[in-house]
């Protein structure tokens, strides 16, 4: 299991508590907002320590927005040529989609507002939230 840091953390402790199988974790350091709401430039900021060769692979992010993160990190992982390569996303926002890429396995599909909580931030903020609300446009305006 590869996740995404860091708003995978809270989705990927309730999704491993449901996996009966043995597994092995580790984590890739991905940022495209830096502190606004609109996506920037993708920086990689952590790589993967184990190895993802000839493995069954489930790459966990919190939401599929415009497909800019999950289609470079699906490339990155190809390259180092897992048996299987899945993935899984809490939130997928598809009326912003770039990219074409889809999620193996979806947790639910949200409309085309910012949304913070349950791991997703804005500036860094609002990740504790125990749930997943929209923030209003005037607060990052």
């Amino acid at each position: 299991m590869v996740a995404l840091l860091t708003g995978t953390v809270p989705f990927l402790a309730d999704l491993m508590r449901h996996i009966t199988l043995p597994l092995r974790l580790d984590f890739m350091g991905v940022s495209s907002y830096g502190d606004g709401t609109a996506p920037g430039e993708l920086v990689f900021t952590k790589d993967l320590r184990l190895e993802a060769r000839d493995r069954d692979v489930l790459l966990v992010d919190d939401i599929l927005d415009t497909g800019q993160t999950l289609h470079a990190v699906l490339g990155k992982l190809i390259d180092l040529q897992p048996r299987s390569l899945k993935t899984c996303v809490l939130l997928e926002k598809t009326s912003r989609r770039r990219e074409t890429v889809t999620a193996d396995y979806v947790g639910f599909e949200v409309p085309d507002e910012f949304v913070v909580g349950y791991g997703l931030d804005y500036a860094e903020r609002y990740r504790n939230l125990p749930f997943i609300g929209v923030l209003k446009p005037e607060v990052y305006s």
